[in-house]
């Protein structure tokens, strides 16, 4: 098989990488393709970020009006984020922006390393899996694309990255439709497209308190996401910890006895989906939310629970005794 494109840079409080095949004859070199994806992320960071005050998603959010104007690439991000919220009866809800800005997560956390995850388990409080808000507030978003229009009422804000850097994938990968083969991977959201099913590549499952790969999956086709505690959390001034995978019910940080949640799905947006409802909704139900796709589910004393029908090779059997949340990351793999 033909070498593929590798290609890796800074997006999105993270690391995007990009493998991409061989062009179809009259398409663009696949380096080319990937100057282009950059110059893609760049739009959907200047237009969706919380972060960026100029950002249309930031405009949305403080605008007076009822219904305002709204980009193609903002109404598709409010899609994503309202139906993932739907799929998971409001545990995914896009809403909480005040709640998750006075849980201490008002900039960027970009380059910043996150605290402790074994002090934080430490001090949180009794574990419970979270549960929706009474008010289903996200219900109130309304995006029509004949008019070019989101709806809601003033000051109800909305937050894009629940599902942000699982749309991205999606987007990129739809980008690349046309190569031989492709991965991209956002920040441990990934989706595979064109043609890797008779080469499936390997995604790996890594605990990040030690750097070891726990586990191995084999992906040919859609995507694979992990969400997790361990990559955002941080100190509070007045003491304690706080991370930012939040229980809709009462504003503040889950503690469901879940440390992380990786789960598969048609798309990277689907696989992000499940991935936080299945953390979020502690492991009993944490287990019914996986078990139809599969996925890998990690406790708070460390251990990782494989659910469902999904091809999970161990890599270490230490690894299974450490506590740390999974991030992914990918190769080829021929065969």
């Amino acid at each position: 098989m033909t070498a593929e494109h590798d290609s890796s840079f800074a997006a999105m409080g993270s690391h995007l990488r990009l493998l991409i095949g061989e062009p179809r004859p009259r398409m663009a070199a696949a380096s080319a393709a990937a100057a282009d994806v950059k110059a893609l992320v760049a739009e959907f960071e200047a237009t969706l970020s919380r972060f960026k005050p100029d950002s249309e998603l930031c405009r949305l959010n403080e605008d007076l009006r009822e219904r305002v104007p709204a980009s193609a690439l903002l109404r598709a991000a409010v899609r994503a984020g309202l139906a993932a919220a739907e799929r998971s009866d409001g545990l995914v809800d896009p809403t909480l922006v005040d709640e998750i800005e006075a849980a201490g997560y008002r900039a960027s956390r970009a380059g910043m390393p996150s605290g402790p995850l074994a002090a934080a388990l430490a001090a949180a409080p009794p574990r419970h899996p979270a549960r929706p808000r009474r008010s289903s507030r996200w219900r109130e978003f309304e995006v029509d694309d004949a008019a070019a229009t989101v709806t809601r009422p003033p000051g109800l804000r909305f937050d894009t990255g629940g599902s942000g850097k699982g749309l991205a994938a999606d987007l990129i990968s739809a980008r690349l439709s046309g190569y031989s083969r492709s991965l991209v991977d956002c920040g441990g959201d990934i989706r595979v497209g064109s043609g890797a099913l008779a080469h499936p590549y390997e995604v790996f499952v890594e605990h990040p308190l030690t750097g070891e790969m726990a586990y191995s999956l084999r992906l040919g086709s859609g995507g694979v996401a992990t969400s997790g505690l361990g990559v955002r959390v941080w100190r509070r001034p007045g003491g304690g910890y706080a991370h930012h995978l939040l229980d809709p019910s009462t504003g503040a940080p889950a503690w469901t006895g879940l440390i992380a949640a990786t789960a598969l799905g048609d798309s990277a947006v689907e696989a992000e989906t499940i991935a936080k409802t299945a953390l979020l909704s502690g492991a009993e139900a944490g287990r019914a939310v996986l078990l139809e796709r599969g996925g890998l589910l990690v406790h708070d004393g460390g251990e990782i629970e494989v659910v469902g029908p999904i091809s999970a090779r161990p890599l270490r059997a230490s690894a299974k005794r450490r506590a740390g949340a999974p991030r992914a990351g990918a190769r080829r793999r021929h065969g």
